[in-house]
C-alpha cells in the first residue's frame, strides 16, 4: 500500500524482562476513582458511591513512556499543570459487554503512570459546560513506566501507590481504596466501546493532586508493580 506520507510510528512501552514492546492502541482514564480525590475535586456524590465510573481518553501519541528518567514537556496555555499518579492496566485482548468474572484474562500487565492535567483549562471548560478534552488530551499528557507482566506480578488489588515531587511526598493511597476495582472498570468500559489488545486504562488517582513547575522531578511507585521517574522540562 502506498501512503501520501509515511505513517506515524507506533507508540509503545517497554516490558520488564524482555526486549519486546507493548504497542499502544488507545488510552482510557477513569475519573475520580478514589473517594478522597473525588472529595477534593468537589464530587461528594461520587465519593459516596452514588455514581457509576466515568471515562475520558487521551491520544495514544500523547504517551511518554520508558525506563530511566523521562523528560516531559511543560504544556502550552496553562499556568496550573497538575500531577495524578495512577496504576495503568495494559490489555492483551478485547471484547465488548464483558462480564466482570471474564475480564482478568484480558490483562497483560500493569505499569505506574501519570495523568497530567491543565487544571485551569479544565476548570474554565467546566464553568462553561464545554468539553474538557484539551485539559486532558494534550501532547505528553500521559506518562508511563515499564509494564510488569501479570504473569510476574499477578493482579494487584492492594498495595501502596505514591508520588514524590522533588523528594516531598505529594500523593499516597492504597489500591484497595479504588471505588471501582480493575475488573469492574474493564467490564464497565466494555459496555461503552469495544476494547482491544493494546489498550491502556489509567485506573484513577488518590488524593493530593497538585501543581508542577518546570524542573520538578517526580518519582512514583505502585507496590508490586514498579516505579516511574520523570522531570518536567
Amino acid at each position: 500500500m502506498r501512503y501520501v506520507f509515511n505513517p506515524h510510528p507506533v507508540t509503545s512501552l517497554p516490558i520488564a524482562g524482555t526486549d519486546a514492546r507493548f504497542p499502544v492502541r488507545r488510552i482510557f482514564c477513569v475519573g475520580r476513582n478514589y473517594a478522597e480525590h473525588a472529595r477534593e475535586m468537589g464530587a461528594a456524590d461520587q465519593a459516596e458511591g452514588r455514581e457509576p465510573p466515568f471515562f475520558f481518553t487521551k491520544p495514544a501519541d500523547a504517551l511518554v513512556g520508558g525506563d530511566g528518567e523521562l523528560a516531559v514537556a511543560y504544556p502550552s496555555l496553562t499556568a496550573n499543570l497538575h500531577h495524578e499518579v495512577e496504576m495503568v492496566v495494559a490489555l492483551c485482548d478485547g471484547g465488548e459487554n464483558l462480564a466482570v468474572e471474564d475480564v482478568q484474562r484480558l490483562v497483560f500487565g500493569y505499569a505506574v503512570g501519570l495523568d497530567l492535567t491543565r487544571r485551569d483549562i479544565q476548570s474554565r471548560a467546566k464553568e462553561k459546560s464545554h468539553p474538557w478534552d484539551m485539559s486532558k488530551g494534550f501532547d505528553q499528557s500521559a506518562v508511563a513506566g515499564v509494564i510488569a507482566p501479570a504473569a510476574q506480578c499477578g493482579h494487584p488489588a492492594t498495595g501502596r501507590i505514591w508520588l514524590n515531587v522533588n523528594g516531598q511526598l505529594r500523593q499516597q493511597g492504597d489500591l484497595a481504596d479504588m471505588m471501582w476495582k480493575v475488573p469492574d472498570i474493564i467490564a464497565n468500559l466494555s459496555t461503552m466501546v469495544r476494547l482491544e489488545a493494546g489498550d491502556l486504562i489509567y485506573s484513577g488517582t488518590p488524593a493530593g493532586v497538585g501543581p508542577l513547575l518546570r524542573g520538578d522531578v517526580l518519582v512514583a511507585g505502585v507496590e508490586g508493580v514498579g516505579g516511574l521517574c520523570a522531570r518536567i522540562v
